[in-house]
């Protein structure tokens, strides 16, 4: 399909001219005299482009700009001006003109205009699809009762440029929540950062949120910048806010009150313009209760709270999520999609979920990955899922009341405790750490004696 041109000028050696020239190079072409006629046209035909002359009889060149942009704002529009002017300029391109060309007219102008004014339309059209995909990427599943109130709290408050602190625990995909909020939000083509709270070591945390500039530090060989640097515009996601400590909470709310810092060795006082998200699986109000969290920046994010509910709380959901899941593990490794047959998918029911959707979504692709066959039934779910299965494991009850020994039993709790605890934070030797009251050292010690060396995550 070639692009179609519509070409408006009152002038008939000018229709006559342009339309031989742009379809020697290839293009459909349409002519109208007046602007009133350019409309039907558009209405009928929905050109790619418009040539439009400003000086017409009737409605001028502007007043026609305008009732296009008006129904159809996708299609691309150069202005043709025998009289150009600055304010005429500044008019058309307020009222979103691609570009101005004056006469007498250039060829060699008005194609490489033409061909920039579509490969601007391509593109926005590209990004218009990438943005939908993106959005269902990152949508939310499921139409339980707790889904729907949480999708219409995220459609009320993403438009808006109120801060949000989102709640839940963990494995329920808040994460998930903070990106469908930027994608719809006004600040979707800027950046949304992510600041992982627990992971960032105390002493480098100045340097990760606000960078330094050379030589700032024995180790600083160039300028680095900072995450808030890099989120100017768009949007800041602090993870997990909770595990922050109150030396570096301190830090946080200084920047987040007044959008201006220093780069570490810097004397430029840079001014930023960034949206806050936060999220955490802990409950703040106890945490400033126990004086570990900040009341100041408790209420400072907390502008809008939206809590996303467990799963098992939206058990509804569960056959959906499975079948998706599903789905990509197919896609993935290039083969038949699996599917658990009901009595399999009713024992998955009765399960409490800790892990919630992170954990279904593991057992899923474990399954997938595992089971030699397409249908899945009661007898390949492991223990926990299948209490009655024939590989299942005694109860660590049965097996700490079994030892006799106190000495052994302390080591087999402390073991499950640790390794739980790990499997919640998702492997994250400090995040993990911290919630349990122990130095990290003193955890990476633990994990090798007890011979949990598997559950430590190499990045964290």
């Amino acid at each position: 399909m070639y692009p179609s041109i519509l070409i408006v000028d009152d002038e008939p050696s000018i229709l006559q001219s342009l339309s031989g020239l742009l379809s020697d190079e290839g293009f459909g072409v349409i002519t109208a005299a007046t602007g009133y006629e350019a409309l039907k046209i558009i209405d009928v035909e929905s050109p790619d482009l418009v040539l439009l002359d400003i000086w017409m009889p009737g409605i001028d060149g502007i007043e026609t700009l305008k009732e296009i942009k008006k129904v159809n704002p996708h299609i691309q529009v150069i202005i043709i001006s025998g009289h150009g002017s600055i304010e005429t300029a500044v008019t058309a391109t307020k009222l979103g003109a691609f570009d101005l060309i004056e006469k007498p007219l250039s060829i060699d102008k008005i194609i490489v205009a033409i061909n920039n004014a579509l490969n601007f339309r391509r593109l926005e059209e590209e990004n218009k699809y990438l943005r939908k995909k993106t959005l269902e990427k990152h949508s939310i599943t499921g139409d339980s009762p707790p889904i729907q109130e949480l999708k219409k709290q995220i459609a009320v408050a993403a438009p808006t440029e109120a801060w949000i602190l989102i709640t839940g625990e963990n494995g329920t995909g808040k994460e998930l929540v903070a990106r469908t909020i930027h994608q719809l939000s006004s600040r979707v083509d800027f950046p949304m950062v992510e600041i992982h709270c627990a992971s960032i070591p105390e002493e480098i945390i100045e340097s990760e949120l606000f960078g330094q500039e050379k030589g700032a530090m024995p180790d600083a060989g160039s300028k680095k910048i900072g995450k808030f640097e890099l989120a100017n515009k768009g949007t800041v996601f602090l993870d997990e806010i909770g595990d922050m400590s109150l030396k570096t909470q301190s830090k946080l709310l200084r920047i987040l009150q007044e959008q201006k810092f220093q780069r570490i060795g810097g004397s430029r006082t840079l001014s930023i313009d960034v949206r806050v998200i936060a999220s955490t699986n802990k409950q703040l109000e106890k945490e400033i209760e126990n004086e570990t969290f900040r009341e100041d920046l408790y209420y400072r994010l907390n502008v809008i709270p939206i809590e996303v509910p467990p799963l098992r709380h939206r058990l509804e959901d569960m056959p959906k999520l499975i079948e998706i899941f599903f789905s990509e593990c197919a896609n993935q490794d290039r083969s038949n999609k699996k599917v658990l047959t009901q009595n399999a998918l009713d024992l998955l029911f009765n399960y409490s979920w800790p892990g919630n959707v992170r954990e279904l979504k593991n057992l899923v692709e474990r399954l997938a990955i595992m089971v030699d066959k397409d249908v899945i039934d009661v007898y390949d779910l492991p223990s926990p899922y299948n209490p009655a299965s024939r590989n299942a494991p005694a109860s660590i009850e049965t097996q700490l009341f079994s030892k006799d020994s106190l000495t052994d039993a302390k080591k087999g709790f402390e073991r499950e405790f640790i390794k739980r605890k790990m499997i919640q934070h998702n492997n994250n030797i400090a995040k993990t750490a911290r919630t349990i009251g122990v130095k990290q050292s003193y955890l990476q010690k633990r994990l090798k004696t007890l011979d949990l060396t598997a559950y430590q995550n190499a990045s964290a």
